[in-house]
């Protein structure tokens, strides 16, 4: 059975609906909830200050707020549903992600696309779990032939997704224009760029065709169920300074002096560091906010890790760094599946 998705063309017209907030909700969200519905984070989404909160917020966007919502209120109970049976395919898009320096949260834009459908199929022409045309599965490195389409390969086409999505960071350096020209091509992104003399998604947001204007608001909203909060992946290219500027100071007083830290260079990965010291990569990640996408920018990171874990990276840095290499640099061969599993004993 092939399950059918839209898929905005690159020539599709672009609509001047315009979207408007409804604060309201922002005072009224959360009530009366779980403790874990993720509709309660709707209660601090006007939060300006991290001292208001104890923590540092990641802000939804006022103009986001009535679309998210209502998405949420419709689709919970069906994403929360796929955190179980879509984990192990979360699991191995998270690693293939990490290994290419990006945002793992960009998973969730397989759900959009596609529902997580290896078989999923757009109007337009889009196939697969991240809904590649024919030429851009080509250009991205996949087979698409009458014999063999590699766009429904779930650990192949994340490679390729991955790829498109660093080439499309590196033209708009924010993901949330990113996502907009994931789903309706890099030309529709640069003519609403043109027409609103802005790069800021929320201002040019009305020049791009409906679907990818919401094509967006869907990736935020489906962030905030899956993850209860907002991420980096979810704000503009300013607001993602802001974030990176109060999100570094996570750690407590105590963590700070019990750990060391080290000026690192190389194509370190993430989870391959945790693997080899036996670190949780949500603690890792913590002490070293952003660092598979920051190492790969810059080439360099100021590593920071307990004392005791210090000494076993500096004691394995080499085997580390080869590791981290032969997943980036052979990324599609099953044999370096096991370097994003936990070390066995």
């Amino acid at each position: 059975m092939v399950v059918t998705y839209s898929k905005t063309a690159d020539s599709q017209q672009t609509n001047s609906a315009v979207s408007t907030p409804d604060t309201n909700i922002a005072n009224e969200a959360g009530k009366s909830l779980p403790l874990n519905d993720p509709r309660r984070a709707f209660r601090d989404l006007f939060v300006t200050s991290p001292k208001e909160t104890g923590n540092y917020p990641v802000q939804l966007n006022p103009r986001a707020i009535s679309f998210v919502q209502d998405y949420m209120n419709k689709h919970t109970k069906q994403l929360e549903g796929m955190k179980g049976w879509g984990k192990p395919y979360f699991d191995m898009m998270e690693g293939v992600l990490t290994a290419h320096g990006l945002p793992n949260e960009l998973k969730y834009l397989a759900v959009i696309e596609s529902n997580l459908k290896s078989y999923a199929l757009s109007w337009a022409g889009a196939v697969g779990p991240w809904q590649f045309m024919p030429a851009t599965a080509r250009r991205m490195g996949l087979i698409v032939n009458h014999y063999l389409d590699e766009r429904t390969d779930y650990y192949k086409s994340t490679h390729a997704a991955a790829k498109y999505l660093i080439e499309l960071y590196q033209t708009y350096g924010d993901w949330l224009l990113v996502i907009a020209a994931y789903n309706g091509g890099a030309g529709n992104v640069n003519y609403a760029i043109r027409k609103s003399g802005s790069r800021n998604f929320w201002n040019l947001q009305n020049y791009l065709p409906e679907e990818s204007r919401n094509h967006v608001k869907k990736f935020i909203a489906t962030h905030y169920i899956m993850e209860g909060n907002g991420g980096i992946t979810t704000v503009t290219k300013d607001e993602a300074k802001d974030i990176a500027i109060t999100g570094k100071n996570q750690l407590t007083e105590e963590e700070i002096n019990n750990s060391k830290r080290q000026t690192i260079s190389g194509k370190y990965n993430s989870l391959v560091i945790t693997r080899n010291i036996l670190m949780d990569i949500n603690t890792f990640n913590r002490y070293n906010p952003d660092f598979d996408k920051q190492i790969a920018v810059n080439g360099s990171f100021d590593l920071r890790l307990p004392a005791d874990k210090m000494e076993i990276f500096n004691a394995k840095k080499y085997q580390v760094l080869e590791e981290s290499m032969r997943l980036l640099l052979s990324p599609v061969s099953n044999d370096n599946k096991n370097l994003l599993s936990p070390e066995r004993k």
